[in-house]
């Protein structure tokens, strides 16, 4: 009889050390003989180091060492294209252009390891570096002109990454269409605010391995990067996740990682071996790590007075920073989601992602669908309402089905759920008409009451997986173990388990294939010497459940076959190769992008104050298509999550920066939203419709519900007062200038 595992909400896997402090994080190891590294970061946007004096440095009593480039065996590194050094300075050993010159704020000159922290941070503060600063690019707008400095030697104009979309003749279609609507949206910068700073130790194993204990969403990465650095074989680095506290994408790129091995092969070389540790602060880790990419898409679309969308025309500018990171993925991801779920015949579109001196961006929750959905569905709204056809009707006039292809002119596998999403969230919010719909100047915005209520409605979809052509594989091994009965079952996997309930869903896998119980079921820590040369892949596209989940599945299948046979324990590997997506055409964009897609639609209720300018959301219905629920309140948990963080990004989260300077670089300064800040009341519906490929009909979750909750809220404000906001944050002051109240 199934134990029917899949589908319940059990108690999370690492509960009990969570709620006991018994969770052991990076941060709280300590070892005997242990060493502290503290890093010097440029604190400049743009210069040459000319020379970096270290003399002070390791004069001081109780210096071990300070490193600069020069010690670095191959100084580059970076995800996707290796355009940053892991320090920057003269006296690089690979010759490559560039490598002693600071590109932004948190790049890194210099380390210094020492017996203690005090020591660390003294001798860091007696390094004399001379730089000659450099013209500084931090305009998006102008970052790509002729006079503009060139930041890398291979990126004329800056330009970082480009993308282009062809269907049909957009200039013809314009013929055919009744009313136009455009736009321009802003959207800007954002901190991950994991509450778990970068941080590691690192020391060498009993095998002579580099061992690197960290916080990261991609193990295997990690030793990949390392192991390039340091020119050595990936065998000879191994890398540990301890507790994780918070990713959000913010750890995809290392940190701390490379820096950590490079401190512990410089000690072996003059023959020590003692651990390193080093912990970032705060402002630290806010100039250190990447940030969501803001983005200026301008658009135009064209529509019947039907509401049959016709045409639409897009440019889309993204602040990829100093470094790539994973820009030319965020910005295919928001090219594709800047037509909205919505089907055109016409599409044109151009997108950059642009090199400046500001901070470097890379992956955030939502990875470029956040801005691009953001885009698509202020014009839906705003199409809506100059039409005077109801937001949903429109919606579900024009949303993507089976049969219509995208803007790529190729259509979505996997099963295209928009319509009964976006139905079900209009049933369950109970939707009027007049939601987002009053028309132009219905509202006097100059004599508007204290307190104002406002509706608004939008949708969304998003990639599992990476895509985009790469060929993705997840790998796990499973152990069963017992006499009689299967007793246990042991899981080797490198997934990072963030906080998002990864392992705990694994092991209800595991047991519903097995058919034993959930409390059976162990995974081992993530580490590279136990997965060898093989990997889960990253925690991140939503896709650990799907492409995890597949592959142990497989594995347990396989592990259970030979326990029957005979064996036990008996061990076996489970490969799930994802199916083949394409790299989009560099002329038309044509292409199948990714292997699967989840879709989601909200409804925001919320109250303004137009006296303070203050937006307090009362409720948000959220639906989503999740193939499958395997833990239900895991799955609740990353709804809500998501809506608290979009929450922030849409009235809070004010990142300021100037000149490549970070103005907020702590919690006192860039507000995240408390318990008095996120919406009152959020109704969670999870839809099972299930995905072909996924386990058990899971489709992605992680990231989905955070699509539609800036753009709903755009549109409840406007409903509540008339005026169309397009940039983020609506700060109060932001509100009342809007309103007129502000000059």
């Amino acid at each position: 009889m199934s134990l029917e595992v899949v589908g319940r909400s059990v108690r999370q896997f690492d509960l009990e050390e969570l709620v006991t402090g018994r969770k052991v994080y990076c941060a709280d190891r300590v070892y005997e003989n242990q060493l502290v590294m503290k890093v010097l970061f440029a604190n400049r946007p743009h210069a040459r180091v000319v020379n970096i004096d270290t003399r002070l440095a390791e004069a001081q009593p109780g210096v071990i060492g300070v490193l600069t480039a020069v010690d670095v065996p191959v100084n580059e590194y970076g995800q996707i294209r290796a355009d940053q050094p892991v320090l920057c300075g003269p006296g690089s050993k690979l010759e490559k252009p560039g490598q002693d010159v600071v590109r932004f704020v948190g790049d890194q000159v210099a380390l210094v390891i020492a017996e203690d922290e005090q020591t660390a941070v003294a001798a860091r503060d007696a390094i004399n570096v001379t730089y000659e600063n450099l013209p500084v690019v931090d305009d998006l707008l102008t970052a790509g002109d002729d006079t503009a400095t060139q930041l890398h030697h291979d990126a004329p104009n800056n330009i970082a990454d480009s993308v282009r979309i062809r269907k049909d003749d957009v200039e013809a279609a314009w013929e055919d269409c009744d009313v136009f609507v455009e736009s321009t949206a802003r959207v800007p910068f954002q901190e991950h605010a994991y509450l778990q700073t970068e941080a590691g130790v690192a020391y060498l194993d009993d095998e002579g391995r580099i061992t690197v204990h960290t916080a990261g969403q991609w193990a295997w990465e990690d030793q990949q990067e390392i192991a390039h650095a340091l020119d050595l074989s990936p065998e000879r680095v191994r890398v540990v996740y301890d507790g994780i506290g918070g990713a959000f994408g913010g750890k995809e790129d290392v940190s701390v990682q490379i820096i950590l091995a490079l401190a512990v092969w410089w000690l072996d070389q003059r023959g020590i071996r003692r651990p390193v540790k080093t912990v970032w602060d705060r402002e630290e880790c806010t100039i250190g790590h990447s940030k969501r990419h803001p983005m200026i898409i301008t658009s135009k679309w064209g529509a019947k007075t039907d509401g049959t969308l016709v045409a639409a025309k897009i440019e889309l500018i993204a602040d990829g920073g100093a470094y790539l990171s994973t820009s030319n993925k965020v910005l295919r991801n928001a090219a594709i989601c800047a037509t909205g779920p919505y089907y055109f015949s016409a599409v044109h579109l151009d997108g950059r992602a642009m090199y400046t001196n500001n901070l470097f961006s890379g992956a955030f929750r939502g990875f470029g669908a956040t801005q691009g959905h953001l885009a698509a569905e202020l014009q839906m709204n705003m199409l809506a309402n100059r039409l005077g056809i109801d937001p949903v009707e429109l919606r579900l006039k024009n949303a993507l089905t089976d049969k219509t292809p995208t803007s790529l002119g190729t259509l979505m596998p996997g099963g295209v759920n928009l319509q009964e999403v976006i139905s079900e969230a209009a049933r369950v919010a109970n939707w009027e008409k007049r939601g987002g719909n009053r028309p132009v100047g219905a509202l006097d915005h100059d004599n508007l009451p204290t307190v104002v209520r406002g509706r608004g409605f939008a949708a969304a979809f998003k990639n599992v997986g990476f895509g985009y052509g790469i060929v993705e594989a997840s790998w796990a091994q499973v152990e069963v173990r017992g006499s009689g009965d299967v007793e246990e079952a042991i899981i080797r996997i490198d997934g990072a388990e963030c906080g998002q309930g990864h392992h705990t869903v694994m092991a209800q896998i595991a047991a519903e294939v097995l058919d034993i119980s959930y409390e059976q079921v162990s995974i081992s820590s993530t580490d590279t010497a136990l997965v060898g040369s093989q990997s889960a892949g990253s925690a991140a596209a939503s896709r650990l459940t799907f492409m995890g989940g597949n592959a142990v599945k497989k594995a347990a299948a396989a592990a259970y076959k030979k326990w029957v046979d005979g064996e036990s324990p008996a061990t076996a590997d489970g490969i799930w190769e994802a199916p083949p997506t394409s790299e989009l055409d560099p002329e038309t964009g044509h292409s199948i992008p990714a292997f699967g897609y989840g879709y989601v639609a909200q409804v925001v209720d919320l109250t303004l104050n137009t006296e303070t300018g203050v937006i307090q959301v009362d409720n948000v219905v959220c639906v989503d298509d999740v193939g499958k629920v395997i833990n239900p309140e895991r799955a609740i948990g990353q709804v809500e999550g998501c809506i608290g963080q979009a929450h922030g990004y849409s009235v809070l989260e004010d990142f300021r920066v100037e000149g490549g300077y970070v103005l907020t670089p702590n919690l006192s300064t860039y507000l995240i939203p408390g318990v008095f800040d996120i919406p009152a009341a959020v109704e969670t519906v999870l839809m099972e419709i299930p995905h072909p490929e996924g386990p058990y009909g899971a489709r992605g979750i992680g990231e989905i519900p955070y699509l539609p909750y800036a753009p709903a809220l755009l549109a409840a404000v406007h409903d509540a007062t008339g005026v169309w906001f397009d940039e983020l944050p609506l700060t109060p002051e932001r509100v009342l200038r809007g309103l007129g109240h502000l000059n």
